[in-house]
């Protein structure tokens, strides 16, 4: 007998594993009325309340053990929490004042400037009455309006042909802007961030008539004021401190590594950007606003043995009086002395 070969492909029957993931949809629970409701029925429901939540974290267990997505754990929002703690405190205080004698209640308004004082008369006061006093009630309030001022400078031409003419007071910005309009622009753009337009379009809404261009100028041009502040911070934190603390932190600008540089204690705090963070960097930050000087003295000379500075030109040095009050001096002068290596240039600046 011939073999018949079968031109059916051949199937392979291949057990499939169990998987409990892969099961049919869950049945619905159907909604049971008050009416059929019994103890047995809360109990029952509340027991396959707790078997569903019981199903469910096995699943997450093994999801997360077969390395697949889990259901994302979503912590409860934390925003009501402290205005929860607050009320549970207060009526926590109240229980507590229950039965106590309550001492005199502060007024709250009693420290406030009072910068107007208003009468008001009742509308309508029967005859016979007698007047008892006023009741005090103090309403905090603001007055945000647009206050322009005119000052007609007086001129005078004297004998000889010359004018004179009177100034405006000081504080005034460019002629135009009054101090506490400045103020304000500054205190919002720096302190709370409020972006140019932003703030264009607040000040126009007050009625003052300036362009983006004039408010960018106030932001970011004729500001040594500040400038003049900052440096005296230091000084006057260096003049009242016994310990500084310092550190630099790497930063960026217009594509270009750069530093800030922090001086400060728990008395005051001052930074200021540079391009290094070197020794001799610190050094000329703590003299800011101070004429810089180089001196070559006893203090210096023991600095440049702890540095481990060269003996043969520690003794050169230690022959040599210096005092110099400017850095393009000091440089000509290290170069003069033979001092051309980087790290003793260093060294002897920091010293000095």
């Amino acid at each position: 007998m011939k073999s018949v070969t079968s031109h059916y492909p051949q199937v392979t029957h291949r057990k499939t594993r169990y998987n409990p993931l892969m099961e049919s949809p869950k049945p619905s629970m159907p909604d049971v009325g008050d009416s059929e409701r019994s103890p047995l029925v809360d109990m029952l429901l509340e027991m396959i309340a707790w078997q569903q939540k019981q199903i469910e974290e096995l699943e997450q267990q093994i999801l997360k053990l077969k390395g697949e997505t889990t259901k994302p754990k979503i912590k409860p929002s934390t925003m009501d929490k402290e205005t929860e703690t607050d009320d549970k405190q207060d009526n926590e205080d109240e229980n507590d004042d229950k039965g106590k004698k309550k001492g005199p209640k502060r007024k709250k308004t009693a420290q406030l400037p009072i910068h107007k004082t208003e009468i008001r008369e009742p509308d309508v006061v029967p005859e016979g009455s007698t007047f008892k006093g006023y009741r005090d009630v103090v309403v905090q309030d603001l007055v945000i309006q647009l206050h322009n001022t005119c000052y007609r400078l007086a001129q005078y031409e004297t004998a000889d042909g010359r004018y004179v003419a009177g100034k405006l007071p000081p504080g005034i910005r460019d002629g135009h802007w009054g101090e506490a309009l400045n103020s304000f622009i500054l205190y919002q753009h720096h302190q709370q961030h409020v972006t140019q337009p932003l703030l264009l379009e607040y000040l126009r809404d007050l009625g003052v008539d300036i362009s983006s261009g004039e408010l960018s100028n106030l932001l970011t041009r004729k500001l040594g004021v500040f400038h003049e502040e900052k440096a005296e911070i230091l000084t006057v934190g260096m003049a009242v401190s016994r310990v500084l603390h310092t550190d630099d932190t790497g930063a960026r600008h217009a594509g270009k590594s750069g530093y800030c540089t922090h001086i400060g204690n728990e008395l005051f705090a001052w930074f200021s950007s540079t391009e290094s963070k070197s020794r001799i960097n610190f050094l000329e930050c703590l003299s800011q606003g101070v004429e810089q000087r180089y001196v070559l003295n006893a203090g210096a000379l023991e600095y440049l043995a702890q540095q481990k500075l060269p003996k043969p030109l520690q003794a050169a040095l230690s022959n040599q009086p210096v005092d110099i009050d400017n850095q393009k001096a000091w440089e000509q002068w290290l170069t003069t002395h033979g001092i051309k290596r980087p790290r003793h240039r260093k060294i002897v600046t920091e010293g000095a």
